[in-house]
């Protein structure tokens, strides 16, 4: 099965511009970016960012305020402030042997990481390569790790698996079988997440007014030290 996988994948394989690097830090900044974000959103996002932090010692220069604005979009902002963090940390005592002692990397995370950038035998098991696994019944290897991704991200979908077009059909036990959808998150519009969001934005640029804003929105954000509140007014983070 691996090299059936690895022949479709010669040939099928998406060009991200972060497989063009073992660089561990523009690794971890395109694991982050695609946390709970689709990957079209995410490539030019990515493209802007690491040309203007190329490197995990100017990311950890820069103001949180900055990092906030430049993540303004992607969602999940707290996100950025842990990509922050992480590298302040970096930048002051190296990469850490147990990469979940970053703040915002998980054992998903620090297993890409170790996978594509340190070229160490470790499968990193995103939601795509699980259900690879679990439909072929198979055990796949570190090397063909990026190959899982894509098939389980194009062909071996959910909901409508695209079977005659997968490497791997004739020796699969679930050929043709659907699976329900998995739950998915509240709409966007109306939520609370939104009203996060726009309270963030209103603040982006310049300091407002407390009593101006969502006081709900304004005290999560708080918490999660996405803004000050100070003397009335709400600003980022320096």
């Amino acid at each position: 099965m691996e090299a059936a996988l690895a022949t479709w994948f010669e040939a099928n394989g998406r060009d991200l511009p972060w497989r063009d690097t073992r660089d561990p830090y523009a690794i971890l900044v395109s694991e982050v970016m695609l946390q709970q974000t689709q990957v079209e959103r995410v490539v030019p996002r990515y493209l802007t960012w690491i040309d203007r932090w190329p490197t995990v010692e100017s990311l950890a220069a820069a103001q949180a305020a900055d990092v906030i604005r430049e993540w303004q979009g992607l969602g999940y902002n707290r996100r950025a402030l842990n990509l922050h963090r992480a590298a302040r940390h970096i930048a002051e005592h190296g990469w850490p042997d147990d990469l979940t002692g970053l703040p915002g990397v998980g054992s998903y995370t620090a297993a890409a990481i170790r996978c594509f950038a340190l070229g160490e035998d470790v499968l990193p098991v995103d939601v795509n390569v699980e259900r690879v696994r679990r439909r072929t019944g198979a055990e796949f290897s570190s090397r063909v790790a990026q190959a899982l991704m894509d098939l389980g991200a194009t062909v071996c979908l959910a909901r409508v698996p695209r079977c005659p077009a997968c490497p791997l059909a004739s020796g699969c036990p679930s050929r043709g079988i659907r699976e329900e959808p998995a739950r998915k998150q509240g709409p966007f519009e109306g939520s609370f997440r939104q009203r996060r969001a726009v309270t963030l934005r209103a603040v982006a640029n310049q300091a407002r007014v407390l009593n101006e804003l969502d006081h709900e929105a304004v005290r999560s954000l708080e918490r999660d030290g996405l803004v000050v509140v100070a003397d009335g007014l709400v600003s980022l983070p320096s």
